[in-house]
Parts: structure tokens; C-alpha cells; sequence
């Protein structure tokens, strides 16, 4: 199952509206494994980023100026998420930018399908707390000290250990996962299956289930043992 979690960053909030994307950062996950592969890219918006923009993601006209532009990049984006499932903190914002800036090209747009939203997950999942990334790594706690400005390759890494813990946690002690090989064409995660542990019952237990049995309506358990003894004698 491979997964990409991925984040932009724009010049504001309204993707239809003359905004642009300038940053775009995925990394991906196969079950829920990062294979240390991502994709990371600022791009030019071709339009001022308003100071408002900049407070947040810190990215300045004269920083993105040479920077290259969506066309540029796009089709190595489209290669880099190929068909898998997105991971998204509140998918509809970036799905929407992401689209409009295919639709200027003339491609087809990404289905919203495609599109896993963990904010829409947290709220249902905790109904009156807070859904945002910086809450969601307090959560589970998830060191994101190094986040003072929002930048979309570092919150795309946080997000994905974010959803990590979402999916179910990584539990130290269950060796789920020893390698991760990644190769142009394939990718192979090896596993390892732990044995069962031996859950022998003692004598005081196996009286206690044999008087249980004998106060039963003519039960299965005691003639089966019954049997036994005699094929043993």
C-alpha cells in the first residue's frame, strides 16, 4: 500500500481567486513505512506574496524569484505521487490549489477520492479538541520544536508520523518491519513473524477449568478428556 503525505504552501487562501502554490512536500510510506523517499520543491508563484503569506511559510519574492515555475515541475509531481493514496492535513485546501494550478496547464484534475484527510479524521476521532497539526503532534507526542515557520517538506514529515500514530501507533517491542528496500521499479518490505509466546496453564487453573466443565449439561470438554484417558489406558 503505498501512500504519499504531502503539504503545499501558497501566496494566501483562495486558489481560484489568483493565489499560487510556492512549496510543495511529500514523502512516501509503504504500509504505513517511510521509505526515506520524498519530494520537495518551491516553486515561483509568478505573482507577489503578500506579507501576510510570509509570516507563515517565510518565503519571499526574492527568494522564489528564481525558482521554477509550476509547468516546470508539474510533471515530475504527477511521476512522484503516480496513483497513490494522499495523506492530507485538511485536503480540501491543498487539493484545491493542486488542481487549479493542473487546470491552468489544461490536465485533469487529481480526484478528491484520492485524498485521506487527517483533519477530518481528528475531529471525528476527537470531537471539541483541536485538529491542527501542532495539536495532533502534542497528542502523540512528536517533537515539531524545530517548526517555527510552516515549510511543506518538514510539515509533510510531521504529518506522516502523525498519521502513523492515527493508523495505529508503532509499538517498540512487535518487529513489524526489520528493511525497507526501495529500487526504481519495486519495492520490497521484508517482515519478520515473532512466534507465539507459550501460555501453559498451571495445575490450579486446570482444576478450576475442570470443576467449571463438570457443572455442565453433558459437556463436550469432559468427554473428550474422558476419551483420552481411555485411549491412553
Amino acid at each position: 500500500m503505498r501512500e504519499i503525505v504531502l503539504d503545499t504552501e501558497t501566496t494566501g487562501l483562495h486558489a481560484m481567486g489568483g493565489d499560487r502554490l510556492v512549496e510543495i512536500g511529500g514523502v512516501e510510506m509503504i504500509n504505513h513505512v517511510p521509505t526515506g523517499a520524498h519530494y520537495h520543491v518551491y516553486i515561483n508563484p509568478e505573482r507577489p506574496v503578500p506579507m501576510e503569506a510570509q509570516r507563515v511559510h517565510g518565503l519571499t519574492d526574492e527568494f522564489l524569484a528564481d525558482k521554477p515555475v509550476f509547468a516546470e515541475v508539474a510533471g515530475g509531481f504527477l511521476d512522484f505521487i503516480g496513483d497513490a493514496k494522499l495523506v492530507i492535513h485538511n485536503a480540501e485546501f491543498d487539493m484545491g490549489f493542486l488542481n487549479a494550478e493542473l487546470g491552468r496547464l489544461g490536465l485533469p484534475p487529481i480526484p478528491m477520492a484520492r485524498a485521506i484527510d487527517t483533519v477530518a479524521l481528528a475531529r471525528r476521532r476527537w470531537p471539541g479538541a483541536q485538529a491542527s497539526l501542532d495539536a495532533l503532534c502534542r497528542r502523540f507526542g512528536i517533537d515539531n520544536s524545530g517548526r517555527t515557520l510552516h515549510g511543506a517538506l518538514l510539515d509533510a514529515q510531521l504529518l506522516a508520523e502523525v498519521w502513523l500514530e492515527m493508523c495505529g501507533g508503532r509499538e517498540p517491542g512487535l518487529a513489524i518491519t526489520t528493511t525497507v528496500e526501495v529500487t526504481e521499479t519495486t519495492v520490497v518490505v521484508e517482515r519478520v513473524a515473532r512466534p507465539a509466546r507459550p501460555h501453559a496453564p498451571t495445575e490450579a487453573e486446570l482444576a478450576a477449568h475442570l470443576a467449571f466443565i463438570k457443572g455442565l449439561t453433558d459437556p463436550l470438554w469432559l468427554k473428550e478428556a474422558e476419551a483420552a484417558e481411555k485411549g491412553a489406558a
